[in-house]
């Protein structure tokens, strides 16, 4: 039987055509208007139906229940979303996450432009041949800050001053004894002879005769004077020498640790004596020679070369050379040290001298004529060295102190070092 014609009635279940009883669909054409719940045609300027989504406009102010039109700067109503701002707080705090970490940064990174870890920027380096030394509290290697008797660079005037006080502090029971055989009592000796030959009683009983007239044996009492005077000083300045020499062996000994008792010093001091004591005599006629040229000179080369005889007994060569050296390397830091300990002793020295004056001027100008006035005088000139015992363990400590810092600047040194040195 052949099949009939197509149904109109859509099988069971099935919907409807909605474009009529048709069953081919019309043509798509995308201008025209749908029927009714069909989608309408898109147009983006047209305002949507009612229920639909309204065209968009960004200059319009969204309609209630959408959202509004964003605008950076403009508040949004209570219930739309406000606008962001990254410096003001969140409404509920700050969100987790977000704003400055918990813990501080890794170690050896700071904030970016701060100082670099463990004390500033570098500063600049020195130009070629220059030296700045070093800064206050940080000492080059194989120098050790807290030794007794050499002061590490930077450490200032304090730090000397301190291991000089420190040094009279351990060594004052040797070096007081040790410095009154070899300073005070060679000095009492030399001032009894000068009075012994002293001719001014008898030039005033000359010149009482004649006022014009030279005193009678002028010449040859001026000669005696001189020789017992010079001759009397080179004597003593060796026996000096010896006291110089034993109290540098008593301080740097101390300050390693190692014992130092009298006549260890005395025997060391009796070993050295004479090398210190030719050096000495040299510098005593360069500086004389420099007196001679208006003074200064003479005060210039006596502060120039007053660390030669240090180092001769550490260094044992050229102490007049690495004097000078040392004292035009740190010019400034070696005459401050030398004028506070020259200071020191000749304003000491001063004082004592005026009182020694003026006690031994009740006996006369001829003090030794007579056994009474002879004690008299002695006993003064004993009792005035002695009190001035401590002016002698200034320039002894304080020259041995500069000594041990200058050598410092030049490299590591110790105590230890020092006392291997002097032999």
């Amino acid at each position: 039987m052949p099949p009939g014609p197509p149904s109109a009635t859509p099988p069971a279940g099935g919907p409807a055509a909605p474009w009529g009883p048709s069953a081919t669909p019309p043509a798509w054409d995308p201008t025209a208007p749908g029927a009714y719940g069909a989608q309408p045609a898109w147009d983006p300027t047209a305002q949507g139906a009612y229920g639909a989504q309204p065209a968009w406009d960004p200059t319009a102010q969204g309609a209630y229940g959408t959202h509004p039109a964003w605008d950076p700067a403009a508040r949004g109503p209570s219930a739309g979303q406000p606008a962001w701002d990254p410096a003001a707080p969140g409404p509920y705090g700050t969100q987790p996450g977000w704003g400055a970490p918990p813990s501080p940064p890794p170690p050896g990174w700071g904030p970016p432009g701060g100082p670099q870890p463990g004390g500033g920027y570098p500063g600049p380096t020195p130009y070629p041949g220059q030296h700045w030394g070093y800064a206050t509290g940080w000492y080059p290697p194989g120098v050790d800050p807290a030794d007794p008797l050499v002061t590490p660079p930077g450490a200032g005037i304090g730090g000397w001053f301190e291991r000089c006080v420190g040094a009279v502090r351990r060594g004052w029971r040797v070096l007081l004894p040790l410095l009154l055989v070899t300073q005070v009592l060679p000095a009492v000796v030399l001032s009894v002879l000068t009075l012994g030959v002293d001719p001014t009683a008898r030039w005033e009983v000359s010149t009482a005769q004649d006022p014009a007239a030279l005193p009678e044996n002028f010449f040859q009492d001026m000669v005696t004077v001189l020789l017992v005077s010079i001759g009397g000083s080179v004597l003593i300045g060796l026996v000096q020498c010896v006291g110089w020499a034993a109290g540098t062996w008593v301080m740097a000994r101390q300050a390693a640790g190692q014992p130092a008792d009298l006549g260890s010093a005395l025997r060391y001091g009796l070993r050295r004596a004479l090398g210190l004591w030719g050096w000495t005599l040299l510098m005593g006629v360069i500086i004389g020679l420099g007196i001679c040229f208006c003074v200064l000179p003479g005060i210039y080369l006596a502060f120039a070369l007053s660390l030669a005889g240090p180092v001769y007994l550490f260094e044992r060569q050229n102490p007049i050379g690495r004097a000078f050296g040392m004292f035009h390397q740190r010019f400034g830091m070696v005459l401050g040290r030398v004028a506070l300990v020259a200071g020191i002793a000749i304003v000491g020295g001063a004082v004592f001298g005026a009182v020694q004056g003026a006690l031994t001027a009740p006996f006369g100008t001829d003090p030794l004529g007579a056994a009474g006035t002879a004690v008299g005088v002695v006993a003064v000139l004993a009792v005035t060295g002695l009190l001035a015992l401590p002016l002698q363990v200034v320039p002894l400590v304080g020259l041995v102190v500069t000594y041990a810092e200058q050598r410092a600047h030049e490299g590591p040194v110790n105590s230890a070092g020092l006392v291997a040195e002097l032999g």
